[in-house]
C-alpha cells in the first residue's frame, strides 16, 4: 500500500499549536502542493505525484488539527463567530490541495492526449523548470537565491534516486543534483545561465 493511503487511515491526535501556526503551515503547504502538482504533470513524474498525494493527506490532518484548536479556543458566541472565518480560510486551502490532487490525476491520461499542457504553462506567470547542477555550482540553496532575481524557489532536489521536497535555504546541493524550480521566466533564465545550461 502506498504511504499516502496508509496515512489516510491514521488517527489524528491533538497537538498543542496556535491557530496562527497551523494556518501558516496550511498556507505554505498549499503553495508547495500546487507547484509540485504542475511539476509532476510537466515532467510526467509519478514520484512527485506521490508527494502531492502525501501533502494532500497532510493538509487534511492540518485542517482537523485546526478544527480541534478552534473548538478549544471558543468560549462563547462571539469567539465562535470570529473563529468561523478562520475555518473558512482552512476550507479554502483544503480546496487548493484537492485541486492539486485533481491535477496529478491527469497523469493517468497518456502524454500524447495532453496537448493542452504546454499552452496552459505558457499562460502562467511562473514557470517550472528542471535544472542539473554542475560540480562547480555546489553550495547552499540560499547562495543560488543571491545570484538570481527575486521570486525563484527550489521546490525539490533529485539526488540520484532520492527526492528531497521543499528544501530549506541552508540545504547544500551537490554537483549532479537536479533541481525542480519555479519562478518568473527572467529568474529561471538567470539560474540557467549561472548553471551553464544551454536552452
Amino acid at each position: 500500500m502506498k504511504l499516502w493511503k496508509k496515512k489516510e487511515f491514521e488517527e489524528v491526535e491533538y497537538e498543542p499549536k496556535t491557530v496562527r501556526e497551523i494556518l501558516t503551515e496550511m498556507k505554505d503547504t498549499s503553495e508547495l502542493i500546487v507547484d509540485l502538482a504542475y511539476a509532476a504533470l510537466l515532467f510526467n513524474s509519478r514520484e512527485i505525484a506521490e508527494e502531492v498525494r502525501l501533502l494532500e493527506v497532510q493538509m487534511d490532518e492540518l485542517k482537523y488539527q485546526l478544527q480541534m484548536t478552534v473548538m478549544l479556543a471558543a468560549r462563547g458566541p462571539e469567539d465562535a463567530e470570529k473563529l468561523a472565518a478562520v475555518l473558512q480560510v482552512a476550507n479554502a486551502t483544503e480546496h487548493i490541495s484537492n485541486a492539486a490532487g485533481d491535477i496529478v490525476a491527469l497523469l493517468k491520461i497518456p502524454v500524447k492526449k495532453r496537448p493542452f499542457l504546454s499552452s496552459l504553462l505558457r499562460e502562467s506567470d511562473e514557470l517550472i523548470s528542471f535544472i542539473k547542477v554542475p560540480e562547480e555550482r555546489a553550495g547552499k540553496i540560499e547562495e543560488l537565491y543571491e545570484k538570481v532575481s527575486p521570486g525563484l524557489r527550489v521546490l525539490a532536489v533529485k539526488r540520484k534516486k532520492r527526492w528531497i521536497y521543499d528544501p530549506e535555504d541552508d540545504f547544500r546541493i551537490r554537483g549532479g543534483d537536479a533541481l525542480v524550480v519555479s519562478g518568473a521566466e527572467s529568474a529561471i533564465q538567470e539560474l540557467k545561465e549561472y548553471m551553464g545550461v544551454k536552452n
